[in-house]
């Protein structure tokens, strides 16, 4: 892969997830715990209105506002629509960009731990992955490799290579000591990684090691009138990538009637209960255990 030349880390990219933002004012005056020596670093703060006004966003999700039609759409003059373009010239254009790579910083209220989602599965992502486990054994990661990135409508998606840092359990505007740590940890292991492959030192890696590739999301149970009927089952919540096995219950519905997963796989439930996505109705995202290689 060519050098990475530029990097930028961004943090509010949702505004109520305090964790990247409150990090970004910490390194934006110590901008030397970000320096590596092969590359420089911008810090971006993605939706400063949207923080100003404790909100996830203040008209569209930020987040999904990415795909290169909707960012050449001069009609779309949303705030969030408008600061994507923004974004874009920023640290853009997507296809492009005069970043090489973005590490996006995001918090769930799921209890993820310290997760790195993947966009791509090429070797500096697989190597990426298994370098951050080995400083880190309690992170989690996860492919999204689904589709190309010039498809994903995420803000990392602008540079050739992004990835999204993931932390929780953290409720909104809220910020955890322990969520905050592992955040400032797992960025600052990628820079080291960037900064290690530039230079043609990346250490000896495991052969290989386990991760999750999204494969589905699903939604709660509603009614005709898309009111919900239920809710996730207990023995799902808060247990982000245990195994779900067809006969699994996986909802309770306000009756008391219990829903059972259906699926022909081995489920990994993850973003369970998020409560960002309660106005979509999504209940959680499924993944596929998967054996990574790293050579």
């Amino acid at each position: 892969m060519s050098k990475i030349n530029k990097v930028a880390v961004v943090g509010g990219t949702h505004g109520n997830e305090f964790s990247g933002i409150y990090l970004l004012k910490k390194w934006q005056s110590a901008p030397l715990q970000l320096a590596r020596e092969s590359f420089s670093v911008d810090t971006v703060f993605a939706n400063p209105k949207a923080y100003g006004e404790n909100k996830r966003y203040v008209d569209h999700d930020l987040n999904r506002q990415f795909g290169i039609d909707d960012l050449a759409n001069n009609e779309l003059t949303s705030y969030e629509q408008t600061r994507a373009k923004a974004i874009n010239q920023q640290i853009g254009p997507k296809g492009k960009a005069n970043s090489d790579f973005i590490i996006d910083l995001h918090n769930t209220t799921s209890n993820m731990g310290p997760s790195l989602i993947l966009l791509q599965s090429d070797l500096f992502n697989r190597q990426l992955g298994a370098y951050v486990k080995s400083k880190m054994p309690k992170a989690v990661v996860v492919f999204e490799d689904h589709t190309s990135v010039d498809e994903h409508l995420f803000l990392c998606s602008i540079a050739k290579q992004g990835v999204i840092v993931e932390i929780g359990p953290q409720p909104q505007s809220v910020i955890r000591q322990d969520v905050l740590d592992w955040m400032e940890a797992m960025t600052k292991h990628i820079l080291d990684f960037v900064h290690l492959n530039n230079t043609n030192e990346v250490p000896d890696l495991p052969a290989s090691y386990d991760a999750y590739r999204y494969e589905e999301t699903l939604k709660l149970p509603v009614d005709e009138q898309g009111e919900r009927i239920g809710m996730v089952h207990q023995s799902v919540q808060d247990n982000d990538f245990e195994p779900l096995r067809s006969g699994d219950p996986i909802f309770t519905l306000f009756d008391g009637t219990e829903i059972f997963w259906e699926g022909d796989y081995e489920a990994y439930p993850h973003f369970i209960n998020e409560a960002a996505y309660y106005d979509n109705n999504l209940a959680m995202s499924l993944g596929k255990k998967i054996v990574v290689s790293t050579n």
